[in-house]
């Protein structure tokens, strides 16, 4: 292996276990082509930032985020669900063709890839699911970013946490140690082609719907979604949020993904984190009576 992966790790793990990454990546490459060694040097730079970030299994802060790993997939579906129907809304109201410029086709583009990368996410590819939502919202946030700025316009410093909300919801499932990943239900080709098109179905009818007022509007595009998300999630990722410090940080990207969609404004974000965390206490208490009682 080249120096410089190895030196991504700390000094200590490093001079642990280096040699044994080293052996380990030269077998996992040998005679393989080049996308096989750019996968494998990427595993060892998302293994070395784990190991920096205290992020691994055995450590306490990975054990955290393996626990919220299934809920920010599961934000970040719906607020690409809440994208996708308001961009067809604005154009079904419009009833203009020409409101669909190429740049709304980039950001449809990129809400395709990001809801479907969740979705597989939740529905047993997690690996590889989360690496194609966080691609969409990548793309996405730069492409925000970039077009304005090819014709001159720079966005103003209050845009970034929209922005940046996304991409760093998107991106929590990568921090998961991989022997902790959600197992899934593993659904076969069949199942998971009918749940994206059923997810499809279900944007397509949002779409559609007129509610009154602005607030309600954003409440039913998002709220939705949201609820199909966490139905995907399911019981047994629920069952892992023991503590207050996971069920925080597992509410967490559902309070940064409506700051982005406008349900969430600057003077309500910290009450709404206050709220999750009082919340997380009050499931901590109860879950501490619960078995002195049963003791």
């Amino acid at each position: 292996m080249s120096t410089p992966l190895l030196r991504l790790y700390p000094t200590g793990y490093r001079r642990a276990f280096g040699d044994d990454i080293a052996e380990a990546y030269r077998e996992a490459t040998e005679d393989a082509g080049r996308i096989a060694r750019f996968r494998e040097a990427g595993d060892i730079v998302a293994h070395a930032l784990r190991m920096r970030l205290r992020l691994g299994s055995a450590q306490r802060p990975g054990r955290l985020f393996a626990a919220a790993a299934p809920f920010a997939p599961a934000a970040t579906a719906a607020y690409a669900a809440f994208g996708l129907v308001s961009v067809l809304a604005d154009w079904r109201l419009s009833g203009n063709p020409d409101f669909l410029v190429p740049f709304s086709f980039v950001m449809i583009g990129c809400d395709l890839v990001t809801l479907a990368g969740a979705v597989l996410a939740l529905s047993g590819s997690f690996a590889a699911g989360a690496r194609w939502a966080f691609a969409g919202a990548l793309t996405q946030a730069l492409s925000l970013v970039l077009v304005p700025l090819s014709a001159g316009v720079l966005l103003p410093a209050a845009a970034a946490p929209y922005l940046l909300a996304p991409v760093l919801v998107a991106a929590l499932p990568l921090t998961c140690p991989p022997d902790l990943r959600p197992p899934g239900r593993a659904p076969g080709a069949a199942a998971r082609v009918a749940l994206l098109l059923w997810t499809g179905l279900a944007v397509a009818a949002l779409a559609l719907a007129d509610p009154e007022s602005h607030l309600a509007v954003v409440l039913w595009r998002l709220g939705v979604p949201m609820a199909a998300a966490l139905l995907l999630v399911g019981r047994p990722a629920l069952s892992r949020l023991r503590t207050p410090g996971r069920f925080a940080l597992a509410g967490a990207p559902f309070v940064a993904m409506g700051y982005s969609a406008g349900v969430v404004d600057q003077d309500t974000v910290v009450p709404a984190l206050a709220v999750l965390a009082a919340a997380g206490v009050a499931l901590r208490l109860w879950r501490l009576r619960g078995r002195s009682s049963t003791g």
